[in-house]
């Protein structure tokens, strides 16, 4: 068993050691969200007292109630109220949805000139499907892996408005000198968005092995050969983090993701991909734009036959 507290204080300490600017503005928490991650900690709680501090906040019940009746999660049967969805999915289960669905909520109004919400949002769904279904191939936390990869970039849309500047310079380098967002913001920043993350989320009492999840999320197919978390839900969340995104954070991500196809039997990369585009398509969220993991095999598929 890994043991995740010990891991989270050798990455980042016992946080308030944030590395943002304080000038950089983060979002804050539905009061639910808050609320319910507090009474959970409380083992006499029970669903229905936690299911009425849900339903105080009628966007995120709703919200909660979509993701979890989705045929993403295949449920045999489907809930029609958060007491029931807390009494199904267990409360631990049930607190890392919420604080993912929370943190959306709360990012609604980020309005980075250089990060489209829409497909950013889609981007990290079609990530969490993947590291979920990498989860249940490797038997290890599912729930943990779905809500770490949701949630691994979601200061980038606050970052690349507060720092515009450097972000728009990585964006253009990529073309001609690409590298890694991580070593880019390392090498201006001291400091890299995972880390930065990972520390806001100790300050909101986020459970240990989420924040080592996102704080990982960057080590890509390195993670999968580590000896202590190489099995861990953080190792899912770290190949799914190599899905190629808007900003180009990996520009090696896809041909890794390939590389492990080849190396990996069980790892079916072109069936997943072609379910997970499936289940991003009935949940509506991908815009007419959106660059499935899907379509860019096919386009690369396409690429090596012209070559």
């Amino acid at each position: 068993m890994t043991d995740w507290t010990k891991l989270r204080r050798e990455l980042i300490g016992e946080g308030k050691q944030s590395p943002l600017p304080p000038e950089i503005k983060l979002p804050m928490l539905p009061k639910a969200v808050m609320e319910f991650s507090q009474k959970a900690e409380d083992p006499a709680s029970t669903p229905k007292e936690l299911s009425k501090i849900i339903e105080t906040d009628a966007g995120i019940s709703c919200e909660l109630l979509r993701m979890v009746n989705s045929s993403a999660f295949g449920l045999r049967r489907k809930v029609s109220s958060i007491q029931q969805t807390i009494t199904l999915l267990g409360i631990r289960s049930t607190k890392l949805f919420l604080v993912t669905t929370g943190l959306k909520q709360a990012m609604a109004t980020s309005d980075s000139k250089l990060i489209n919400l829409p497909n950013f949002w889609s981007t990290n769904l079609e990530r969490a499907l993947m590291a979920r279904e990498i989860a249940m191939l490797m038997k290890v936390d599912a729930d943990v892996a779905f809500s770490a990869a949701m949630l691994e970039d979601f200061l980038l849309p606050i970052l690349s408005k507060e720092l515009f500047d450097l972000y728009l310079t990585f964006t253009i380098n990529q073309d001609s000198d690409p590298c890694l967002l991580s070593e880019y913001e390392r090498q201006h920043f001291s400091w890299d968005h995972s880390a930065a993350a990972a520390n806001v989320m100790l300050d909101w009492s986020f459970p240990d092995d989420l924040i080592c999840a996102v704080y990982l999320h960057h080590k890509g197919l390195k993670l999968l050969t580590d000896d202590k978390l190489g099995k861990t839900a953080a190792a899912a969340v770290a190949v799914a983090s190599l899905i190629p995104d808007p900003l180009r954070q990996n520009p090696q991500g896809l041909d890794q993701l390939l590389t492990l196809n080849d190396a990996w039997p069980e790892f079916k990369l072109f069936e997943l991909a072609d379910k997970i585009d499936q289940e991003l398509r009935e949940e509506a969220t991908t815009t007419g734009n959106y660059l499935s993991l899907k379509n860019r095999l096919e386009k690369h598929a396409v690429l090596l036959e012209t070559e």
